[in-house]
This record gives C-alpha cells, structure tokens and sequence, in this order.
C-alpha cells in the first residue's frame, strides 16, 4: 500500500507561485528601465562609404547615338583578302551624362551600374554568316549560318585617359561558344574636339566558337582538298588598335581607326589559315555618327 504526502503539492504550489511574483517583479523593473529609452534609438547603421547603384528607370530623358561606317577587313576569319561592309554605330546613355569613350571592338551595351570610373552592364554582337560559295577559299567547307554573341562587360577608368575594359559573351546560332575580349586604351585628347587613343588586345575563345570557323572534318577535308584539322579553343589572338575621333559640335561626331590582329592556337594552325589564308588580320574604319534626346514616359 502507497502512501502520498498529500503537503508536498502544496508546498510545490506555493513555491511555483512565489517565484511566479518574482518573476513577475523582475519583467517589471527591467521593463520600467526600457521605456524611457523606447524614444529613441537603439543604435544607428554607419552609412555606406559609396552610394550604392541602381538599376536605371526606362522613364526619362536619353541620349542616343546612331551613324554608320564603313569598314575594310578580312573576308573572313583568317583570310587574308579585303572586303568592304557598312557597320552600324548604336549607343544609348542617361541624358545629361558624359559620353563615355567608345573602342572600334566595343560590342553594343548599355551601363546599367555605373559609379563614373566603373561601368557594367550587358553587351551583344553579331556575326555575319560565312558562305562557302562566295569565296573560293572556302569550297568544300561549308556554310557557318550567322551568330549573336550575348553577355555583358565592365570597363574602368584607372584614371582619366587609362580605360580597361572586358567582355564576356555566349555565342547563338553559328557557334555556341564562349568569347572573352581584354583590351586597354591610352586616351589623349589633342584639342578640344580631337582625340587620338590606342592601346593593346587580347581574345580567348572555347572550342565551340572556333571549330565551326577552323576546323575541318572528314567529309570537308574530302570536299575541299584540306587535311582534317581538329580545332580546340585557347587563347584566340593578340593585337593592337588606334583610333582618332573629330567631334564637329554636339551632336555630329567623326572617327577613323585600324586594328590589327595576329591569331594564335589553333586559329593559326588551322589549314585553312596556313594554307590559304593568313594570320595577320588588319581591320580600317571609317564613320559618322550622330547623337540626339527624345523621352520615355
């Protein structure tokens, strides 16, 4: 037979409520000691050391760029035959902004982060189609259909006449590889409205966007006379380009400018280069453009 102490839940109660009435007094006073501080602020977030950027609205004013030029290059990737071909000029920035320098191989873009020395944003080009048919060069390799190459860039102004900029894109379409571009410009206004620039390059390319241009398969080999040639990406080519720009006024601008291009890898290793091309590559422009605002609402 069990025995209960029938005092001990008593004696537990009345220990429960006891420290319930402390409890309770303690939350009191330490509420008491925060309320006069409940007015103010606890603490303040130190601001930020730089404002940070932001996406830019599509409402407002612009500036938009347009124009058109001619350029003298290579037929194609690793010709060494000439051809001339209209390239359109297409910029777009914030109205009121400075018109930022523009390199012969910029792709199109627009900055969407921009702090005045540092620019980012994404970045599109095109390639045109290569047809065997319109260069005896290239019977028996078949065609490459034409390609855009999208993705973005950033470029730096290490200081006022130092821009450094790079590119990253995705090919679609004639090729489906990656291209990345490097290139620096040493920028030296003359006069007011005339300004010389030049500076070094350099492009790497994958496999995907090199072997539809050079390399040469079986069926192709047997088509065109070459031997089969497998080729793989690495570093694409080194080079050197200048520029001279002439701004009439405010809207109207000239430029003209060279870039010369010497392929590496297996760009140059190509048959088709070594056999009945060249990898001395040599582009001359020549263009106008011109600048106007209109709004979006």
């Amino acid at each position: 037979m069990k025995y209960f102490d029938e005092a001990a839940p008593r004696r537990a109660s009345r220990a429960q409520q006891n420290l319930l009435t402390a409890s309770l007094t303690a939350l009191g006073i330490v509420v008491a000691g925060l309320e006069p501080a409940a007015a103010q602020t606890a603490f303040t977030l130190p601001a930020p050391p730089f404002d940070l950027p932001v996406l830019p609205s599509p409402s407002g004013s612009w500036t938009a760029t347009v124009g058109i030029g001619g350029e003298y290059r290579p037929d194609f990737q690793g010709s060494k035959n000439w051809m001339l071909i209209p390239i359109p000029i297409f910029s777009i920035r914030r109205a009121g902004s400075t018109a930022q320098f523009r390199g012969p191989r910029d792709s199109g873009g627009i900055a969407l982060i921009d702090f005045g020395n540092l620019r980012v944003g994404p970045a599109a080009k095109f390639v045109a189609a290569r047809n065997s048919k319109d260069h005896s060069e290239l019977r028996g390799l078949g065609d490459v259909k034409a390609a855009f190459e999208l993705g973005g860039f950033a470029e730096y102004y290490a200081v006022d006449w130092l821009r450094l900029r790079g590119e990253l894109r995705q090919g679609i379409g004639g090729h489906q590889g990656a291209v990345a571009d490097v290139s620096a410009d040493f920028i030296v206004p003359l006069i007011d409205r005339l300004t010389i620039s030049a500076g070094p390059r350099f492009t790497w390319k994958s496999t995907k966007a090199v072997a539809p241009y050079f390399g040469v398969d079986a069926v192709h080999s047997l088509a065109s006379g070459l031997p089969v040639f497998e080729a793989k990406g690495s570093a694409y080519s080194v080079g050197l380009g200048g520029q001279v720009s002439y701004r009439i006024n405010p809207q109207w601008q000239v430029r003209a400018y060279v870039e010369y291009e010497k392929l590496l890898g297996d760009a140059a290793d190509s048959p088709l280069v070594k056999l009945r091309g060249s990898s001395n590559q040599t582009t001359v422009g020549l263009g106008a453009s011109y600048s106007f605002d209109f709004k979006v609402r």
